[in-house]
């Protein structure tokens, strides 16, 4: 991986008509709430990704850790082409990636994790049916034994990995990942043969960067979080949508 500082990332250009666009969700298009039910979408957001997806020929897709119907609750009635739970759903058309099963270990291991929550007002354990999310971004001291709890807890799942996020660990399986989920996308029509391009903030959105740098394309850190392979950079979410809005002439804030 090619790590580049914060000081080497200049702001990244207009969108183009020949791009191949992905956006990562929470942290990118939307800023953080203390639970992923909390977050708001501005009212011009979804109106300006369906203009840019038009200009775009539809080449426009959400990449995040949110299930699909999380992506399609938040921003409907828009429906664009998604990745869910990190690259192990993925929706194109009448194309549908399902996720696995879960194991039957999980819902004890679930149990185990409701129980240690509720030690921490405020965190929580988010139920993504093959794979479990432990928030602790309204207690921080959570952190230390949430993140323990999970490394304890994938020694009975195999053929699962943790991925550390913001103020967030998740165990998952481990078949695909945002990186993934982006080539499978390059693919097919109307994607295939444009310049791909991916904004994400979080550690899980890496392994997009790597996959768009190594196709010559553009990869966008939102925030600060170092190291990166990121080329270019906005400082939040807020600077996103203006980008996004300005691609359109309109005010997605």
């Amino acid at each position: 991986m090619s790590v580049q500082s914060a000081n080497q990332r200049q702001r990244p250009p207009a969108p183009a008509d020949d791009w191949a666009l992905f956006l990562d969700v929470d942290g990118c298009l939307l800023d953080f709430s203390d639970t992923p039910q909390g977050v708001i979408v501005p009212p011009a957001l979804p109106a300006s990704l369906a203009a840019l997806s038009r200009r775009l020929d539809g080449a426009l897709a959400l990449v995040s850790g949110r299930t699909l119907a999380s992506l399609d609750e938040l921003f409907a009635p828009l429906r664009l082409p998604a990745a869910g739970l990190h690259g192990l759903e993925r929706r194109h058309g009448d194309l549908f990636v399902t996720p696995p099963t879960a194991p039957a270990e999980l819902q004890d291991i679930r149990n185990e994790a409701h129980r240690l929550a509720a030690k921490y007002p405020g965190t929580l354990v988010e139920d993504k049916a093959p794979a479990i999310a432990l928030h602790w971004r309204a207690e921080p001291l959570a952190a230390a034994d949430f993140e323990a709890f999970a490394m304890a807890a994938l020694l009975a799942l195999p053929g699962y990995r943790l991925q550390n996020g913001d103020h967030v660990v998740e165990l998952r399986p481990a078949q695909a990942d945002k990186g993934d989920a982006i080539a499978a996308f390059l693919e097919e029509a109307p994607f295939r043969g444009r310049v791909p391009v991916f904004a994400g903030d979080d550690l899980t959105d890496e392994h997009g960067f790597e996959i768009v740098n190594a196709l010559g394309g553009m990869s966008i850190l939102v925030g600060a979080r170092q190291p990166s392979s990121a080329r270019f950079h906005w400082d939040n979410p807020s600077a996103v949508r203006a980008w996004l809005g300005a691609a359109n002439g309109d005010d997605a804030t």
